[in-house]
């Protein structure tokens, strides 16, 4: 998140944390300022979060990639310490028009880790090698 976000993205992830840690809520000025910042996304993203759909995958080489559960039920293998994910609307919103920061998938990897909801899951690095290359287990 360091530097690929602007800064005020990234004061109010730390809001976020610091209020869910002690209220296990946002409030609704953090919600506003959300909805402000990341526009009609961040309620697909908090729908995301509600749903438990984000899982970070790590291996003990340390690598770390996060899955998430998109709306439609397909699995993006999404990249924060590079800010990518392979959904059509990254792509297009994202890359391409520049019209928002970040997508859905990517915004409620953020938000799991600052509301400390995020689900684990460890696997081998040979895993983590297949996951990371985008290819099926042989």
């Amino acid at each position: 998140m360091r530097s690929l976000l602007p800064a005020v993205a990234e004061q109010l992830f730390r809001d976020i944390q610091k209020t869910h840690k002690e209220t296990s809520q946002i409030p609704d000025d953090l919600l506003i300022a959300l909805k402000f910042v990341f526009g009609p996304c961040a309620l697909q993203a908090l729908d995301l979060v509600d749903q438990r759909s984000v899982t970070c995958m790590s291996s003990p080489s340390g690598r770390r990639a996060f899955q998430v559960i998109g709306g439609s039920g397909r699995l993006y293998t999404c990249f924060v310490s590079c800010h990518y994910c392979p959904c059509p609307a990254f792509s297009f919103t994202v890359l391409h028009r520049n019209d928002s920061p970040l997508c859905k998938h990517i915004l409620a990897v953020y938000l799991c880790q600052a509301m400390g909801v995020t689900q684990q899951e460890c696997v081998s690095d040979q895993q983590m090698s297949i996951l990371l290359s985008g290819t099926s287990a042989p």
